[in-house]
């Protein structure tokens, strides 16, 4: 229960819809968070350098899927909802939610500068009774390390003049049953009073809250989440490896061991890790962990393991092509899918771009098919070309030496892609009933499995 005076001044504020929310970074994360913050009753402000984005949100348009550009467009019009790029829109902010990307510097570690930027700017306009929520996935000890010297610089003191608190997104793009509003929102603050009052922002726009006893708690909830994903897709992806040399389907073999209805849960192979989460945030929690003297040797080699794919992908490609009496170096190859997952238009940490990297080094002929993404800016891969979706409706049949499909998108005509490839590699499984030229990651090609039976 919140006891001081500006706790209890803004939990009122709160709880009568008075308060006026912020959100500074207006992404994948940021977005949808604003959007659920202004349907609560609150006016929303979001902040943002991308001057773009700010002024799609306050012409009532989404660049989100997730978010439909109708809700915005209504949000706006009731005045709920709008967008700044100048950072003194937070003076007159009660509460600012931090939702800035964190990405990893070549070397693997950390990069914090955007929540150090944020901080900063959060910092100069700070003032009594203020709330400020940080929810860009980071290594256990950020927002009393680093957020909150930032904060206290000036002289007030969190829990006592303002309040901070750490609260992990968990969004999970394209995905059409679970979204910012009914996922189980994790609230851990510097005092119970920050917790206190970081869940009742959230509960008013947020289903189910969990409140955590501090903001370490939170980080490594987070950290633990998606380590869990990264550390079982890295074993199954081992797997797919061994099944590979021993010829056995591994796809086969982990639809049956997911019949037991205990003590299993399925996770698949595939071509490497995307996306902004499940890439990026074991090598945060190892990171963080070399700079307590522990080694976590376990996370680091499922990411080596994840890392790799990509590479045996480029096996695959060669192993195709050597089928048709045909060299990497030279033919004409059409990577189905950029983006990192099914169904969306995301493509950061994509493996796509991996696989095409690789390629494009080999001399390969490199396009790509994949409605989601209608343009490849040159700066994003190795080709050093702008690239543009190439429509699988119109392309001449055996058009492609090798057709790699690498995203396993709803729309594709699988059908179609096996036609326009003399060669096919399926990383995703995503075909069913192959013809004889399509390979399959982690499972034996037709022609072995011809072989096997012949010799029974």
């Amino acid at each position: 229960m919140t006891v001081g005076r500006h706790a209890a001044s803004l939990l009122e504020a709160i709880r009568t819809r008075q308060a006026r929310t912020g959100v500074i970074g207006l992404g994948y994360v940021g977005l949808p968070l604003a959007v659920e913050f202004a349907r609560a009753g609150f006016v929303t402000t979001g902040v943002d350098i991308d001057a773009r984005k700010v002024d799609a949100i306050n012409a009532g348009t989404s660049y989100i899927d997730d978010v439909p550009s109708r809700d915005v467009r209504e949000l706006r019009d009731a005045g709920r909802l709008r967008a700044s790029v100048d950072f003194d829109a937070l003076r007159d902010l009660d509460t600012v939610n931090i939702c800035v990307p964190t990405p990893l510097r070549k070397t693997k570690d950390p990069d914090l500068s955007f929540i150090v930027g944020a901080a900063e700017a959060v910092a100069k306009r700070l003032r009594p009774g203020m709330l400020v929520v940080l929810e860009s996935t980071t290594y256990p000890g950020t927002t009393d390390e680093l957020v909150r010297p930032i904060l206290e610089a000036g002289g007030l003191k969190a829990g006592r003049d303002f309040f901070l608190a750490f609260s992990p997104e968990r969004i999970d793009p394209g995905n059409p049953q679970f979204q910012t509003r009914n996922v189980p929102k994790v609230v851990g603050g510097m005092t119970p009073d920050c917790t206190a009052l970081a869940a009742a922002l959230y509960e008013a726009a947020i289903e189910r809250i969990v409140p955590v006893s501090s903001p370490r708690v939170a980080e490594m909830v987070k950290l633990l989440e998606n380590t869990f994903r990264a550390v079982n897709i890295g074993l199954v992806n081992e797997l797919a490896l061994m099944c590979d040399r021993l010829g056995i389907d591994v796809w086969e073999v982990v639809a049956a061991a997911a019949t037991k209805p205990f003590g299993f849960m399925p996770f698949h192979p595939g071509p490497g890790l995307g996306g902004h989460c499940i890439p990026v945030d074991p090598f945060y929690l190892s990171w963080k962990a070399r700079q307590s003297g522990f080694e976590a040797r376990f996370i680091e080699l499922a990411g080596a393991v994840n890392s790799a794919m990509p590479e045996f992908v480029l096996s695959l490609v060669t192993k195709a092509l050597n089928s048709i009496h045909r060299s990497v170096n030279g033919s004409r190859i059409l990577v189905a899918g950029v983006a990192y997952k099914r169904d969306v238009d995301d493509i950061r940490e994509s493996p796509s771009l991996d696989v095409m990297n690789l390629l494009h080094a080999r001399s390969a002929v490199v396009s790509y098919t994949d409605p989601h993404v209608p343009v490849l800016a040159a700066r994003l891969w190795a080709g050093g070309v702008d690239l543009t979706h190439v429509d699988a409706r119109t392309i001449a049949a055996d058009a492609y030496d090798c057709v790699v499909v690498v995203t396993d998108h709803s729309s594709f005509d699988y059908a179609r892609l096996q036609q326009i490839g003399r060669t096919v590699v399926d990383t995703r499984n995503a075909i069913k009933n192959p013809a004889g030229h399509v390979f399959r990651l982690g499972a034996p090609h037709a022609a072995m499995l011809e072989e096997a039976s012949s010799a029974v």
